[in-house]
């Protein structure tokens, strides 16, 4: 017993001094699960304070905020009705006003993380909703949607969903100041035994030449993808895409390039061709839904994440873990500990896994099998950057100029003023802040030496009795975290 906890003291050290400068460490927060519906506005505002106050703590960078689960809106919109997952009924606006989305954008913000915009693109009704606004799609123009399976789904074969879906993401773009857009693995509905697709005579008459009714299916999904992508990037360049599909592409079975599992399908199921979206740069990150253990018969997650990292390392792949489901099971190598451990050290040895998103933040925040405490204390104690994204932009800002520590009153405070810029991709919105002692090399790879990362371009600086001498260093970041050259002050303290 003492060797196994040993082990795992040595591992879990090992793991901490691999950390990485630059990862994505993103949660999803979502509404359809009822957790905020008529909450109220002070009580959903203080429940999402908590938790980002403790996902802060833990290190994580993205939030991942659900605001257009069924073709409604936790913002507020011209196109779409208000939410029945914030108010309790579709259409009504909540008492006291407020936006969630906004109100999430700055709060996210000023705790120096990203907030990504999850909407589910082509879902209109989940199971429980019985009631729709005047306002909502499904009421105004019904033949754009089919029923399935107590759903309402939007017709993918349908062109003007397509564009009604993109001006749905301009909107949201255009107006809030949010740093990406994400969308789900809701697709085509997931099949469900004994019921059918209703688009036969769709497909035979608007078909473009394509025979095979499966194809066709895919075909529509590319078409949106690509132009989803393209309405993002044409509205503001630097908000990234991103696209969290079901965990498995296909089965080694359908597919030579397949994986060796036995699940449901992206391509031959939800028609999904997450691979082509990837390699055709359709997107900027993709995160996998690996939600499943270590071992899993069916589905193995070591199996799988080293699948992705082989075949959609085109985008940085991020991975998207079931934190309860990690913390249920035993690592089979080690059974005295569960599989956090374990799924670290395979992201940390695979060369194209850029990070994780974690379903889902109350689990953390619950810190469900301590979760979140070997995060804070581990795998996320030093902050990180997001991954670098060149294909948007690789250009760093200039470096910061006239850094040096003023006294304020009684505050020893660390001043730089910004760098020029010309264009948004070389306009400096943050900045990193490193502390290294007497003597200690200026390394800035090195995340354990980040002391702060803040859109301020000031400090206050720890002073004791100027008895000790310290070396900062500062860097600016553009809006894709490329990093400028270091700007070096010795202080003492």
């Amino acid at each position: 017993m003492k060797k196994t906890i040993l082990l795992s003291l040595v591992l879990l050290l090992a793991l901490a001094a691999g950390a990485q400068k630059r990862e994505m460490r993103g949660a999803w927060i979502q509404c359809v699960n009822g957790q905020f519906q008529g909450m109220g506005t002070v009580k959903m505002q203080q429940t999402l304070t908590y938790q980002l106050n403790e996902l802060q703590k833990d290190g994580v960078n993205v939030i991942i905020f659900q605001v257009r689960p069924e073709c409604d809106a936790l913002y507020e919109s011209k196109i779409e009705p208000w939410s029945r997952f914030l108010t309790g009924t579709q259409g009504v606006a909540p008492k006291p006003y407020w936006d969630p989305l906004q109100w999430m954008i700055n709060e996210c913000h000023k705790r120096g993380m990203e907030l990504h915009a999850w909407i589910n693109p082509y879902r209109a009704k989940t199971k429980g909703t019985r009631q729709l606004s005047p306002m909502h799609i499904a009421v105004r123009k019904p033949m754009n949607c089919f029923a399935y399976d107590e759903l309402f789904i939007l017709n993918p074969g349908i062109p003007e969903n397509r564009d009604y879906i993109c001006e749905v993401a301009r909107d949201i773009v255009s107006r809030y100041d949010v740093d990406g857009i994400h969308m789900d693995d809701y697709f085509y509905p997931y099949p469900v035994k004994g019921e059918g697709i209703p688009d036969d005579e769709l497909f035979q008459d608007h078909s473009n030449g394509i025979k095979d009714q499966r194809d066709w299916r895919r075909y529509n999904v590319n078409l949106f993808i690509e132009q989803f992508y393209k309405t993002v990037h044409q509205t503001k360049p630097w908000v990234k895409v991103g696209i969290s599909p079901f965990g498995i592409y296909r089965n080694k079975r359908n597919s030579p390039v397949g994986s060796n599992t036995n699940g449901l399908q992206n391509y031959d199921d939800l028609y999904a061709d997450v691979l082509l979206w990837v390699n055709n740069g359709w997107l900027d990150y993709c995160v996998p839904q690996i939600y499943w253990e270590i071992g899993n018969k069916a589905a193995d997650y070591d199996t799988l994440i080293k699948w992705w990292n082989q075949y959609a390392g085109a985008r940085p792949l991020i991975i998207g873990e079931d934190v309860e489901r990690t913390v249920k099971h035993a690592d089979p190598k080690n059974p005295q500990v569960h599989q956090l451990p374990a799924k670290m050290e395979l992201h940390r040895q695979l060369p194209n896994v850029q990070g994780s998103v974690l379903w889902y933040a109350k689990a953390v925040v619950d810190n469900v099998g301590n979760y979140g405490t070997n995060l804070r204390n581990v795998y996320w104690k030093y902050p990180a950057l997001q991954p670098e994204m060149h294909f948007i932009d690789g250009k760093a800002p200039k470096k910061v100029k006239r850094l040096k520590p003023v006294w304020i009153d009684n505050d020893y405070v660390l001043f730089w003023t910004a760098p020029k810029a010309s264009s948004w991709d070389d306009e400096a919105v943050k900045y990193v802040v490193y502390r290294f002692a007497k003597g200690e090399k200026v390394n800035v790879d090195d995340p354990s030496k980040i002391y702060a990362i803040t859109s301020d371009n000031f400090i206050k600086l720890p002073y004791k009795d100027g008895g000790q001498k310290w070396v900062f260093a500062v860097t600016a970041l553009d809006r894709l975290q490329n990093e400028s050259r270091v700007v070096k002050k010795s202080v003492k303290l």
